[in-house]
């Protein structure tokens, strides 16, 4: 680590091309606020010229690959980040010149090999690497916490394809990303609701609140998905559908509605399921219960990006929980 003072010994100023300012002012355009439009222009700045930089040193990377290449997760979330061939995804964040810490949003706390801040001058059309860090434990990091640009070098060394890739699949292993489900994307084992609930339920019993999210110019991209939860085999492997569907709301906001429904034949829940969300603490936040003749129980909720919940699902001794985040 250094001091503010040291920080230009390593620091590495670039130049910021004619083609990274058209591709910034180009995503900027596709935003709905001018907040929202000033936080991915530097964003999408930053992330541009540390490409540059890892071009210039023949590092490989695939920007196309990057969530701040996505117009979807740009829109809905605070993304930087630079997908390293082999390696993994570098979180590129901007800065200005008279900024002594830089903020890291906690959405971009996971799935990182590492943070390279990047202080942007825009009169001079430069912008500074200043240097990296592993690892984030605070939304604001100071500069004076970082090493210098060529550590991150030696940290790509030993890191292999192999490890990365089983990195990841432990992670969806233990935790469902919900963002990724508004880009396509979706952990196995979580099928459309169509093909797992039976097609003979009466249509109320899993038709979804529908928000009206184009009014106050959002747009809705909801998403819903449906998993079997098999609740052991000392209740006759009684099986039900957890249901979970997400719609981005106002200010990174997202909404979600969790139910749970009967498979197979049975039209009505037996009684006394019950359906919990934890908080990260492990704590109660929301349950609700069946009662006799009811054909599916729900809850729903709000929350920002990167907070972590588990649901819970239990009848009788037998309990299933799974772990998501926003």
């Amino acid at each position: 680590m250094t001091d503010n003072n040291n920080i230009q010994d390593f620091a590495l100023t670039l130049p910021i091309t004619q083609k990274a300012l058209q591709t910034a002012e180009q995503f900027a355009a596709e935003q709905l606020t001018p907040e929202k439009a000033e936080q991915v222009r530097l964003n999408t700045l930053a992330v541009s010229v540390v490409d540059n930089y890892f071009q210039m040193m023949d590092v490989p990377t695939n920007l196309e690959a990057s969530d701040s290449w996505n117009p979807v997760m740009r829109m809905l979330s605070n993304v930087a980040d630079l997908e390293v061939t082999g390696v993994g995804r570098l979180e590129c964040r901007p800065l200005q010149a008279d900024e002594s810490s830089c903020y890291i949003p906690p959405e971009v706390w996971q799935e990182r090999i590492g943070y390279i801040l990047v202080q942007i001058d825009e009169s001079s059309l430069e912008g500074t690497v200043l240097g990296f860090t592993e690892t984030v434990a605070t939304e604001e990091l100071p500069i004076s916490q970082i090493a210098p640009i060529e550590d991150v070098f030696d940290y790509f060394q030993p890191v292999t394809t192999t490890a990365i890739a089983a990195t990841t699949v432990a992670f969806q292993k233990t935790r469902v990303n919900l963002s990724q489900w508004l880009t396509e994307v979706f952990e196995a084992g979580w099928q459309t609701v169509d093909t797992l609930l039976n097609p003979a339920q009466p249509e109320l019993a899993y038709n979804f609140r529908k928000s009206d999210l184009a009014q106050d110019g959002i747009i809705e991209v909801a998403v819903k998905r449906g998993k079997l939860i098999d609740l052991g085999a000392q209740l006759a492997g009684y099986r039900v559908a957890l249901i979970i569907e997400i719609i981005p709301e106002s200010d990174q906001k997202k909404h979600i509605l969790l139910q749970v429904h009967p498979l197979g034949k049975e039209t009505y829940l037996l009684p006394q399921v019950q359906l919990t969300v934890l908080d990260e603490s492990g704590l109660v936040f929301l349950e609700a219960q069946s009662r006799s003749e009811d054909n599916y129980i729900q809850l729903q909720f709000s929350g920002l990006p990167g907070e972590l919940f588990s649901v819970q699902v239990t009848f009788g001794d037998a309990s299933i929980i799974e772990d998501f985040v926003l």
